[in-house]
């Protein structure tokens, strides 16, 4: 086992659980009460809030604030300055403020600057494009773009598009898995 390898201009509260191996680079926070598992890479500016809940493999780039109510299963890969909210009526000054949860199943890829809508469910292996607002549930192997986000199609568990038909097909592996 390999102890988590923490920049020092990072912070990890205590009460934070950090996995081995795990990579915490410049100015990254976890906060008392995250999870964060084996190794992750956190890069530059990323945020980990109270209760929030990274799995194992997870690469988290540069200015991500992985919010509470959101857990990222393993091998989830999020590009930079990708949002996540957790609150569908924000307020400056509220006392009635709701959780509301977002979940990334195994292995999604989140594009850079995507924004993730609370309340919603990534699916495994989906892909959501570079910019796109999500604001409905990603069913697995889904590629979705635009905003709001919707399907152009559907990827193989390597990320490439394996179909652009809007039905999923049966096989949802790429030219390039199915002839290797």
């Amino acid at each position: 086992m390999t102890e988590p390898n923490v920049h020092p201009t990072a912070i990890v509260d205590d009460g934070a659980v950090v996995g081995d191996g795990t990579r915490i680079w410049v100015h990254a926070h976890v906060r008392d009460g995250a999870r964060v598992g084996r190794d992750c890479i956190l890069a530059d500016g990323v945020y980990v809030d109270i209760g929030a809940v990274v799995g194992d493999g997870c690469k988290i780039q540069n200015n991500v604030s992985v919010y509470q109510g959101v857990t990222l299963e393993d091998d989830v890969f999020v590009g930079p300055s990708a949002a996540f909210t957790n609150d569908r009526f924000p307020r400056a000054a509220t006392r009635d403020w709701e959780l509301a949860t977002t979940l990334v199943r195994r292995g999604a890829s989140i594009g850079a600057n995507a924004t993730i809508v609370c309340g919603h469910e990534i699916g495994a292996f989906a892909m959501v494009a570079a910019g796109a607002v999500v604001t409905g549930d990603v069913a697995d192997h889904e590629l979705v773009a635009g905003n709001p986000a919707h399907r152009l199609g559907w990827v193989c568990d390597c990320g490439r598009i394996a179909s652009r038909e809007h039905d999923r097909p049966e096989d949802l592996r790429c030219e390039r898995c199915r002839h290797s």
